[in-house]
């Protein structure tokens, strides 16, 4: 799962609040991936968080946009399904029953796990802000303003593979969104992604390996 996001670099002296965000961003992601996947009985999937720290003269950021003065931070190997087929059906007519109901659980996963990762920002900001959250007060297209812009792209081109009517992609997409948004709302799975947050803003680190983060969400 290479992935990026851009939005407008925050002022200078909103950068230690900015790191916090993108920090619950890839916190979001890492643990859908690791617990979530599990939860689901899917093979694990071994990822890295790749952080580079970029400075230049007194300017700081913290960010996973693409910017040569930024801070570059994108989880790497997170997906179970690595090639997306032009067509769902086509790509698994000849297979089992079984085999089919795997395809499309892993699938979905994935959907599940890049959505995971704009909610988690949006929600620590409503935390932080004191402002109520719930899956009525934020859609879909408000994750663009939480770093979800290519998430959402490549959401779209998962989707496009499954070749819906514009109804049925409407009721896939929230009922996916749904299912990421009570993940992340879930008291056990929130905790691990607030920890998860915490382990990367403190590391020195250019690269969080796997077992780093299994280890930080396994101790909980």
């Amino acid at each position: 799962m290479k992935r990026s996001h851009l939005i407008d670099i925050p002022p200078i002296s909103h950068d230690a609040e900015f790191i916090r965000q993108v920090a619950f961003h890839e916190a979001g992601h890492a643990a859908a991936i690791h617990i979530r996947n599990k939860q689901q009985q899917l093979p694990p999937i071994y990822f890295q968080i790749y952080i580079n720290h970029a400075y230049k003269g007194n300017e700081c950021t913290y960010s996973a946009y693409e910017n040569a003065n930024a801070y570059l931070t994108k989880i790497e190997d997170g997906r179970l399904i690595h090639t997306l087929p032009s067509s769902v059906a086509k790509a698994i007519s000849d297979f089992t029953p079984t085999q089919e109901f795997q395809y499309q659980v892993a699938f979905e996963a994935d959907i599940v796990n890049l959505l995971a990762g704009p909610l988690s920002e949006a929600n620590y900001i409503a935390m932080r802000d004191d402002e109520p959250f719930n899956a009525n007060l934020v859609h879909l297209d408000a994750l663009h303003f939480y770093g979800g812009r290519s998430d959402i792209a490549t959401i779209n081109d998962y989707i496009d593979c499954l070749e819906l009517t514009l109804a049925q992609r409407q009721a896939k997409l929230i009922s996916l969104f749904l299912k990421a948004f009570a993940f992340i709302k879930d008291p056990a799975n929130w905790r691990a992604i607030l920890t998860l947050a915490e382990y990367i803003i403190s590391s020195k680190k250019n690269i969080i390996v796997y077992e780093d983060i299994a280890n930080v969400l396994t101790i909980l």
